[in-house]
Protein backbone atom coordinates (compact mmCIF):
# COMPACT_ATOMS: atom_id res chain seq x y z
CA UNK A 1 0.00 0.00 0.00
CA UNK A 2 2.93 2.56 1.01
CA UNK A 3 4.08 1.89 -2.61
CA UNK A 4 0.92 2.83 -4.07
CA UNK A 5 0.31 5.77 -1.96
CA UNK A 6 3.84 7.45 -2.78
CA UNK A 7 3.30 6.77 -6.29
CA UNK A 8 0.29 8.35 -6.94
CA UNK A 9 1.83 11.29 -4.71
CA UNK A 10 4.12 11.47 -7.65
CA UNK A 11 1.85 11.12 -10.25
CA UNK A 12 -0.30 14.05 -8.88
CA UNK A 13 2.82 15.88 -8.08
CA UNK A 14 3.34 15.37 -11.58
CA UNK A 15 -0.02 16.36 -13.33
CA UNK A 16 0.23 20.00 -10.83
CA UNK A 17 3.43 20.80 -12.44
CA UNK A 18 1.86 20.65 -15.57
CA UNK A 19 -0.81 22.84 -14.62
CA UNK A 20 1.28 25.34 -12.45
CA UNK A 21 4.37 26.52 -10.83
CA UNK A 22 6.35 24.46 -8.45
CA UNK A 23 6.15 27.25 -6.27
CA UNK A 24 2.16 27.13 -6.24
CA UNK A 25 1.85 23.37 -5.27
CA UNK A 26 1.38 22.56 -2.02
CA UNK A 27 1.41 19.99 0.32
CA UNK A 28 -2.58 20.70 0.74
CA UNK A 29 -2.94 20.58 -3.09
CA UNK A 30 -1.81 17.69 -3.55
CA UNK A 31 -3.15 15.59 -0.46
CA UNK A 32 -6.77 16.80 -1.48
CA UNK A 33 -6.03 16.06 -5.34
CA UNK A 34 -4.53 12.62 -4.17
CA UNK A 35 -7.48 12.03 -1.60
CA UNK A 36 -4.98 11.41 1.62
CA UNK A 37 -4.32 13.40 4.64
CA UNK A 38 -1.45 15.60 4.84
CA UNK A 39 0.25 13.23 7.31
CA UNK A 40 0.30 10.63 4.60
CA UNK A 41 1.84 12.80 2.35
CA UNK A 42 4.87 13.56 5.47
CA UNK A 43 5.00 9.85 5.77
CA UNK A 44 6.42 9.54 2.21
CA UNK A 45 7.85 12.62 1.53
CA UNK A 46 10.02 16.04 4.32
CA UNK A 47 8.55 18.56 1.68
CA UNK A 48 8.01 19.33 -2.01
CA UNK A 49 11.49 19.78 -2.88
CA UNK A 50 12.30 15.89 -1.91
CA UNK A 51 9.32 14.76 -3.67
CA UNK A 52 10.68 16.80 -6.48
CA UNK A 53 14.22 15.28 -6.08
CA UNK A 54 12.88 11.86 -5.89
CA UNK A 55 10.45 11.93 -9.27
CA UNK A 56 13.45 12.91 -10.98
CA UNK A 57 15.82 10.47 -9.46
CA UNK A 58 13.44 7.89 -10.38
CA UNK A 59 13.66 9.68 -14.10
CA UNK A 60 17.24 9.16 -14.11
CA UNK A 61 17.16 6.07 -13.19
CA UNK A 62 14.54 4.46 -16.08
CA UNK A 63 17.30 5.97 -18.40
CA UNK A 64 19.62 3.11 -17.16
CA UNK A 65 17.81 0.66 -19.29
CA UNK A 66 18.29 1.91 -22.54
CA UNK A 67 17.96 -0.23 -25.97
CA UNK A 68 20.75 -1.96 -26.86
CA UNK A 69 21.43 -0.93 -30.55
CA UNK A 70 19.31 2.61 -30.49
CA UNK A 71 21.06 5.08 -32.27
CA UNK A 72 22.44 8.10 -30.77
CA UNK A 73 18.51 10.11 -31.60
CA UNK A 74 17.20 7.06 -30.47
CA UNK A 75 19.78 7.01 -26.94
CA UNK A 76 18.52 10.92 -26.56
CA UNK A 77 14.83 10.65 -27.25
CA UNK A 78 14.79 7.98 -24.58
CA UNK A 79 16.53 9.83 -22.36
CA UNK A 80 14.33 13.23 -22.70
CA UNK A 81 11.42 11.40 -23.01
CA UNK A 82 9.80 12.79 -19.73
CA UNK A 83 10.83 16.57 -20.33
CA UNK A 84 9.03 16.14 -23.90
CA UNK A 85 5.85 14.19 -22.46
CA UNK A 86 5.89 17.01 -19.56
CA UNK A 87 6.40 19.98 -21.48
CA UNK A 88 5.01 22.58 -18.80
CA UNK A 89 6.20 20.67 -15.62
CA UNK A 90 10.04 20.33 -16.52
CA UNK A 91 9.57 24.14 -17.79
CA UNK A 92 8.08 25.06 -14.17
CA UNK A 93 10.84 23.14 -12.36
CA UNK A 94 13.39 24.47 -14.27
CA UNK A 95 12.04 28.28 -13.39
CA UNK A 96 11.76 27.59 -9.95
CA UNK A 97 14.27 27.86 -6.99
CA UNK A 98 15.01 24.44 -7.41
CA UNK A 99 16.61 24.79 -10.80
CA UNK A 100 20.02 23.17 -9.85
CA UNK A 101 18.09 19.99 -9.00
CA UNK A 102 16.70 19.75 -12.71
CA UNK A 103 20.33 20.71 -14.14
CA UNK A 104 21.45 17.69 -11.95
CA UNK A 105 19.02 15.32 -13.50
CA UNK A 106 19.87 16.69 -17.21
CA UNK A 107 23.72 15.95 -16.51
CA UNK A 108 22.71 12.67 -15.23
CA UNK A 109 20.60 11.34 -17.97
CA UNK A 110 22.80 13.04 -21.09
CA UNK A 111 25.90 11.54 -19.26
CA UNK A 112 24.41 7.78 -18.84
CA UNK A 113 22.69 7.93 -22.54
CA UNK A 114 26.14 9.80 -23.80
CA UNK A 115 28.30 7.22 -21.80
CA UNK A 116 26.43 3.72 -23.19
CA UNK A 117 26.87 4.89 -26.36
CA UNK A 118 30.23 5.64 -26.42
CA UNK A 119 30.78 2.71 -24.70
CA UNK A 120 29.44 0.43 -27.40
CA UNK A 121 31.51 2.20 -30.41
CA UNK A 122 34.92 2.96 -28.44
CA UNK A 123 35.69 -0.66 -28.50
CA UNK A 124 35.40 -1.15 -32.02
CA UNK A 125 38.06 1.84 -32.51
CA UNK A 126 40.49 1.11 -29.56
CA UNK A 127 39.60 4.69 -28.33
CA UNK A 128 41.61 5.36 -25.25
CA UNK A 129 39.89 6.19 -22.22
CA UNK A 130 40.97 9.74 -21.65
CA UNK A 131 39.87 10.36 -25.47
CA UNK A 132 36.81 8.19 -24.74
CA UNK A 133 35.51 10.42 -21.34
CA UNK A 134 36.43 13.81 -23.52
CA UNK A 135 33.97 12.71 -26.34
CA UNK A 136 31.53 11.43 -23.34
CA UNK A 137 32.03 15.21 -22.19
CA UNK A 138 31.49 16.90 -25.45
CA UNK A 139 28.48 14.96 -26.42
CA UNK A 140 27.04 15.75 -22.71
CA UNK A 141 27.58 19.46 -22.62
CA UNK A 142 25.86 19.46 -26.22
CA UNK A 143 23.09 17.75 -25.44
CA UNK A 144 22.54 19.91 -22.08
CA UNK A 145 22.87 22.91 -23.95
CA UNK A 146 20.23 22.10 -26.32
CA UNK A 147 17.95 21.20 -23.76
CA UNK A 148 18.51 24.15 -21.75
CA UNK A 149 18.12 26.59 -25.03
CA UNK A 150 15.31 25.02 -25.30
CA UNK A 151 14.01 25.47 -22.46
CA UNK A 152 15.42 29.41 -21.90
CA UNK A 153 13.03 29.90 -25.65
CA UNK A 154 10.10 28.95 -23.73
CA UNK A 155 9.90 25.76 -25.80
CA UNK A 156 9.82 27.52 -29.19
CA UNK A 157 10.71 24.84 -31.04
CA UNK A 158 10.17 21.13 -31.10
CA UNK A 159 13.13 19.39 -29.15
CA UNK A 160 12.71 15.85 -31.09
CA UNK A 161 13.06 17.55 -33.94
CA UNK A 162 16.23 20.08 -33.12
CA UNK A 163 17.85 16.24 -32.02
CA UNK A 164 17.46 14.41 -35.55
CA UNK A 165 18.36 17.96 -37.42
CA UNK A 166 21.44 17.72 -35.18
CA UNK A 167 22.11 13.75 -35.41
CA UNK A 168 21.77 14.04 -39.14
CA UNK A 169 24.11 16.75 -39.39
CA UNK A 170 27.04 15.39 -37.69
CA UNK A 171 26.41 12.00 -38.27
CA UNK A 172 29.55 9.80 -38.20
CA UNK A 173 30.96 12.82 -36.71
CA UNK A 174 31.37 10.31 -33.22
CA UNK A 175 32.83 7.65 -35.18
CA UNK A 176 35.62 9.55 -36.86
CA UNK A 177 36.68 10.96 -32.81
CA UNK A 178 36.58 7.59 -31.70
CA UNK A 179 38.65 6.88 -34.41
CA UNK A 180 41.24 9.60 -33.84
CA UNK A 181 41.61 8.29 -30.41
CA UNK A 182 42.91 5.57 -30.51
CA UNK A 183 45.54 4.52 -28.21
Amino acid sequence: MANFTGKAIKDTFIYLLNEKPVNKITVKDISEKCGINRNTFYYHFNDIPSLMEEVLTEQAEQIVKTEENASVYELLMIALDFAIENKTAVYHIFNSANREMFEIYLERISEKAISDLVDKKAAEYNTSESNKQAIIQYYKCLTMGVVIDWLLSGMQYELQDKFRIICYLFEGAMEKALERGKK
